[in-house]
């Protein structure tokens, strides 16, 4: 059941009690589905200007015969053939109750009423009957002679259906805004963990399949993990699935590059300053890891750090504590550290240029992540996603022609997945309207690189055939390549594949289960 009680507040509803106190002297309330006064249920009791309306209501026997005039009022509403929303409804006392529905959700969740006025003119023989009938509920009860009916003629009824049905539809209003705000919020919830989700990260080669493995054992751990992989990789990517599907997952995800602001800036960053630590520093400012208490923090390009903010971060990594920039308070946080770099820590280290206790403090587990290069098996998959991801136009998004594909596959890649989405992107710009982009699309680097001449000039782009290791393997790799590509070739139509192949439905599934060629939607 709907809690009514926010809708009391609307802007709407305050000025039609306002509008309707004004000028007719009667009071606006909302009842529940079940009939309920909403006053009643928080203990108010808020009459009209009608003296037998407040003599009632403030009698036991009175109060349980408005209630089940309020109640009576909701049957007449959840009646069929009814010409308008509106009732008017006669209480135990005679006088009218006017209710409007409220529906949400197409079920009725309340209603608004008005109740204490008469369409006729309150003569003394009209206010002795109603004396009389007061008296009945509570002999105790008096009644002035001066006594207050509100009286509302048939037009006047009519004109206060009109303004309790406007306010029911105001209600109703505002609850689909807020529902839609929060399906919206839902979604955009739901594609946060969505997007980072590690089994929709696209890979099916060996090597991210090796990655895959890693990341279902590490993400329920809070260890520290260390990322290595050439820019463009993916190492942002790989930190956020481990974050978004591990316990830390509602917490913040905090990210910094650490080649991004010389010592000074980055220090500030991590670590917030006090008011007057330095020339502009003029107020407190929480530092990144204030930020991310609770959460992770991914710190790309650690190798850059400098040494002197190395020693801080490794405190902060040991003991959970640091100290602002000009501050004496020492800080305490919670957080989980994901670093990455492109450079060999191992090197610098040796070299000096990295601290070995830092070293073993972050590589507690390391996560390598493959180039394009080395893992071109999956790049298919990987053009296939950002045809879909930047397709703006309608119906299906274009094809790679052959001899495109095969410059694609024949290319070194210098930028990794960062370069192929961009090159991607241009291809859908360039190619309009056409259902099929030919390579003459593609950047010169791309289309003229030596790699990728001898590529689109042999086999369709096949791999050459390997001259060393086993028979076995260098079926197997041939096996899954013809697999692949006929998945492409086909849109993933296995039936007609299995045709093609000359094997049986049955044995591709079992074999694309094998070499990892289920498709990432």
């Amino acid at each position: 059941m709907v809690d009514l009680r926010p809708y009391e507040k609307l802007h709407t509803i305050l000025m039609l009690k306002e509008v309707i106190r004004k000028w007719w002297g009667v009071e606006l309330a909302f009842a529940d589905a079940r009939g309920y006064c909403l006053d009643h249920a928080e203990g108010k009791i808020i009459p009209p200007a009608n003296d037998f309306c407040r003599a009632s209501l403030f009698s036991k026997e009175g109060f349980r015969r408005c209630n089940e005039s309020v109640k009576a009022a909701r049957d007449k509403l959840k009646a069929p053939g009814r010409p308008r929303k509106a009732i008017v409804h006669e209480c135990h006392l005679g006088f009218d109750v006017v209710a409007a529905p409220i529906q949400l959700d197409e079920e009725l969740a309340g209603f608004l009423f008005v109740g204490g006025s008469l369409q006729v003119e309150p003569t003394p023989l009209i206010k002795s009957d109603l004396l009389r009938k007061i008296r009945e509920l509570s002999p105790a009860v008096e009644v002035g002679a001066a006594v207050l009916v509100p009286h509302l003629p048939r037009a006047e009824v009519e004109h206060l259906m009109d303004l309790l049905e406007f306010g029911a539809s105001q209600v109703a209003a505002y609850h689909a805004e807020v529902k839609a705000r929060d399906r919206e919020l839902s979604a955009v919830s739901r594609e946060l963990g969505e997007r980072y989700r590690f089994e929709n990260i696209i890979g099916a080669s060996r090597s991210m399949q090796q990655v895959f493995r890693l990341l279902e054992k590490i993400i329920e751990s809070d260890s520290t993990v260390l990322i290595n992989g050439e820019s463009g990789t993916g190492k942002e990517l790989v930190a956020r699935a481990i974050h978004y599907n591990g316990p830390r997952a509602k917490k913040p995800f905090v990210v910094q590059n650490c080649s991004a602001f010389n010592d000074n800036l980055l220090e500030s960053a991590l670590f917030g300053h006090s008011k007057g630590a330095f020339t502009g520093a003029i107020k407190d400012k929480k530092g990144l890891f204030e930020i991310a208490d609770g959460g992770t923090f991914f710190l790309d390009e650690i190798g850059d750090m400098s040494p002197s903010l190395q020693v801080k971060l490794l405190r902060v990594l040991q003991e959970g504590t640091f100290t602002p920039v000009g501050a004496t308070e020492v800080r305490h946080v919670d957080v989980r550290v994901i670093a990455a770099t492109h450079k060999d820590l191992t090197r610098m280290v040796e070299r000096g240029e990295f601290r070995e206790d830092l070293y073993y403090r972050i590589n507690v587990i390391r996560i390598v992540v493959p180039p394009l290069r080395e893992r071109m098996d999956d790049l298919p998959l990987l053009a296939e996603h950002f045809m879909r991801k930047h397709f703006r136009g309608k119906g299906r998004a274009p094809v790679l022609s052959e001899d495109a594909m095969a410059a694609l596959v024949g290319y070194a890649w210098p930028g990794n997945i960062r370069e192929l989405e961009n090159e991607i992107e241009r291809l859908l710009v360039l190619g309009g309207d056409l259902d099929e982009l030919p390579a003459d699309l593609l950047s010169p680097r791309v289309r003229d690189s030596e790699a990728a001449v001898g590529a689109a000039r042999g086999a369709g782009g096949a791999r050459p055939v390997p001259q060393s290791g086993s028979l076995k393997d260098a079926v197997e790799t041939l096996e899954r390549d013809m697999i692949h590509q006929g998945l492409i070739r086909t849109h993933w139509n296995k039936s007609q594949l299995a045709k093609e192949l000359g094997i049986s439905r049955s044995n591709l599934i079992q074999k694309c289960s094998y070499y990892g060629l289920d498709r990432k939607e």
